[in-house]
């Protein structure tokens, strides 16, 4: 085996759910009995590199000989002595355990930007990072640019906001940097609460340097001294590389007095989050690290004028920041070549729901959904047909599989109700029902509002209500038209972005998923078989086989018969757990 082999294991959340951690003690194992020397890589663990985005797959192993990559797919600790026998020292890899054509499909239409690095770095080691040109660009910009030149570039290279609203992030900049005060800061939101999102955690946990010299240039394009990452604390792996890569960053000069041997000083502290959906509101955010209840203020005056102390404060998001040190060592034009004309660059997702290839991936504004879903994604999982895709979280929107072709982008998505926001995509099949969607989101966002404004705080509580009526089989026949008027009022009056955002899911599902409403309202029925209210369960007398299953499994006493006589429910005892249903082997239980 050649010295310079290098393996490298999948140890995002996914892989060390998958026992990517066993793995790398495996592999550790048996090279030394093996007598053989490599240098063994963790994606992700508390050591080594990023993740590798086909979560799916997991436990991915990447064996790297020269210019030779090979990788193996769904790797358990018992495998791990054959790879070193057959492929480390006798040079046949195992055929039967390469990953397929999915991985290269999977990364194909990928362009990686924010995540160039996750997964080929040592997120602990400032020295790899510097390796792959880290911290030039801080360094140009602090040493031979203006902080209007800096501006400017970014504001050519046509870079948005990648935490949901889409500002250009260029004039956000320009606007702070104009803004009076001898004091401003310059903060990192990454508090990431959206249901299925990881795609801060991802970058933080992959390329932490990317984002500390995001701040740094940020920072003196602005004027602010002083820089505060807001992280939620559940995300306990990305809090300890964060910490390690500041104070690498100090010991270096990157942070603290002048930096790069410039006159410019700035240092950056972080503050964590308890976990409060609403402190992704800039102005939310702001409180909780002024020591008070994170609870959204009215805007004007906008957080550039008046935030942290009723200083000027820029805010950006974590992809956001990762994005400037590209910017600015490959140039506005070279970024501004990905995308649309008004939607830039790159943005990452997290991939999930009934997807065969859940994951993290990185693509260029403009995709279609269709190849995300379908190539990317190598679509539905179940086999079941594809029904709707939620984008942005629970401030965004369903879009229906007759949409599939729609551009990925801020304007497209905007145009039929749904938002790009900070990422989230969830793949919806045949199997889900839209009503019962609406209602999981619509649960988070009450549950999540801060109660400050009586839109928000009733408003959402007046949905649920109704939407938990519908699927319970207790619809009246106005419930639409009531959702319809209850969610414009919200939309219209609420004091934040989530209350403003909180109807989304329940006007697109009633936009395009209208006849679920109706059949779970007037026929009370529920077509996807979802809403527990609405199911009737009864055997098939003629199929039973009086197998005894369904009256075992029954909690609540409804199935009863004798042995060799086909079995009955009574519908009076039921409670439509389904239990029947899941345990019948002869299709003898009709779920209607």
């Amino acid at each position: 085996m050649a010295s310079e082999t290098l393996i490298r294991v999948c140890m995002g959340p996914a892989g060390i759910a998958a026992g990517g951690k066993q793995v790398i003690e495996a592999f550790h194992a048996a090279l030394v009995d093996a007598g053989v020397s490599a240098q063994v890589r963790e994606r992700c663990s508390s050591h080594q590199v990023g993740c590798m985005g086909l979560c799916a797959r997991d436990v991915l192993v990447e064996v790297h000989q020269g210019d030779v990559k090979t990788v193996y797919q769904y790797i358990k600790p018992d495998m791990v002595q054959r790879i070193v026998d057959e492929h480390l020292v006798a040079g046949k890899p195992i055929t039967e355990w390469l990953v397929d054509e999915v991985y290269a499909s999977f990364y194909r239409k990928q362009i990686k930007v924010v995540l160039a690095d996750c997964g080929r770095i040592d997120p602990e080691d400032i020295d790899a990072y510097e390796a792959v040109k880290g911290y030039e660009a801080a360094r140009e910009c602090l040493t031979n640019r203006r902080p209007e030149e800096v501006i400017e570039e970014v504001k050519m290279s046509g870079l948005r906001g990648r935490g949901g609203a889409g500002f250009p992030t260029g004039l956000k900049w320009e606007l702070g940097r104009k803004s009076r005060g001898d004091d401003k800061y310059i903060i990192c939101n990454a508090d990431e609460g959206d249901p299925g999102a990881f795609m801060d955690r991802a970058v933080i946990e992959g390329s932490p340097h990317a984002v500390i010299e995001g701040m740094i240039i940020g920072a003196f394009s602005m004027g602010a001294r002083n820089g505060y990452v807001y992280i939620r604390a559940e995300y306990p792996l990305a809090v300890e590389r964060l910490k390690k890569a500041l104070d690498q960053a100090r010991t270096r000069g990157y942070l603290g007095k002048g930096i790069f041997g410039s006159a410019f000083d700035f240092d950056i502290k972080i503050k964590l989050g308890a976990g409060a959906f609403v402190c992704g509101e800039e102005t939310a955010l702001i409180a909780s690290i002024e020591g008070m209840r994170g609870m959204p203020r009215p805007k004007p005056p906008f957080p550039v004028n008046r935030g942290l102390w009723q200083k000027p404060t820029v805010i950006n998001n974590v992809e956001t920041f990762a994005n400037i040190p590209a910017i600015i060592r490959n140039g506005c034009g070279w970024y501004a070549g990905f995308g649309t004309d008004k939607s830039k660059g790159t943005k990452v997702f997290a991939l999930t729901g009934k997807i065969k290839n859940p994951g993290l991936i990185e693509v260029p504004m403009g995709i279609t959904l269709r190849e995300i879903i379908e190539e990317i994604g190598g679509g539905i999982e179940s086999g079941r047909p594809f029904k709707a895709v939620q984008t942005g979280g629970p401030s965004g929107g369903c879009i229906p599989a007759s949409m599939l072709d729609i551009a990925v982008d801020y304007e497209s998505l905007a145009k039929v109700g749904s938002i790009v926001g900070s990422g989230g995509m969830i793949v919806l099949d045949a199997d889900d029902c839209m009503v019962n969607v609406a209602k999981y989101f619509v649960q988070f966002t009450q549950s999540e509002s801060c109660g400050k404004c009586v839109p928000c705080r009733v408003g959402t509580k007046r949905v649920l209500e109704t939407l938990e009526r519908i699927t319970t089989g207790k619809g009246k026949e106005d419930d639409i038209e009531r959702l319809e008027k209850l969610a414009g009022g919200i939309k219209a009056m609420s004091l934040c972005g989530l209350g403003q955002t909180a109807p989304n899911p329940v006007l697109s599902t009633l936009k395009y998923f209208r006849d679920e409403y109706e059949a779970h309202i007037r026929d009370k029925k529920c077509p996807a078989k979802v809403c527990k209210g609405l199911l009737t369960y009864s055997i098939d007398e003629a199929t039973c086989k009086a197998c005894g299953a369904c009256l075992r499994a029954c909690p609540s006493g409804a199935v009863s018969g004798e042995k060799k006589k086909p079995h009955r429910i009574d519908a009076a005892k039921c409670v439509r757990c389904g239990a029947c249903f899941e345990v019948c082997k002869f299709g003898s239980v009709n779920r209607e």
